[in-house]
């Protein structure tokens, strides 16, 4: 009983040290944000993108775009996605289909264009700390330049007008 109670208590100990590692915390941050940004990308593709296509081919709402292809017997419901699967009809629904595709390209798109935005960033930044690197230092300073400036700023303050 004892060897069961150390192996969970190793268990545990093991499970805290990975839930307390930063990649972790990391992921589930990416998580939430990932999620919250799927909300945008939708309401874009909805309340957006479908009507400027609905205006260019005619339908508004691309979740009424279906194919019929089993009508349940004696129907007479409205002739909508949502009603005709409800019913029991046999429906191709490629208006659904057409809005998730947009979504994946618009996701996509936008994920294409951050890598390509972090990595020019990148490629600016090695190349900033790479002339860092090459820059030659500067001369140190010996003693006799320290005597020289001295002697130059004695002079100055020497021929300074009154005023």
């Amino acid at each position: 009983m004892a060897s069961v109670q150390q192996q969970a208590s190793g268990f545990f100990k093991e499970f805290q040290a990975f839930i307390s590692k930063g990649n972790v915390i990391d992921l589930a941050v990416a998580v939430i944000v990932g999620a919250a940004f799927n909300n945008i990308v939708n309401s874009l593709v909805k309340d957006i993108i479908n009507p400027i296509l609905g205006v260019i081919i005619g339908k508004p709402d691309f979740s009424n775009l279906f194919w019929v292809m089993k009508m349940p017997a004696d129907y007479s419901g409205p002739m909508t996605y949502d009603a005709l699967t409800k019913a029991g009809a046999t429906v191709l629904g490629y208006g659904t289909f057409l809005t998730a595709i947009i979504n994946f390209l618009l996701l996509a798109l936008v994920i294409f264009c951050m890598l390509k935005f972090l990595s020019s960033m990148r490629k600016k930044l090695e190349a900033q700390i790479k002339a860092e690197e090459e820059k030659p230092a500067p001369a140190p300073v010996t003693p006799e330049d320290t005597i020289l400036l001295r002697e130059i700023l004695a002079e100055l303050k020497k021929n300074k007008p009154q005023q």
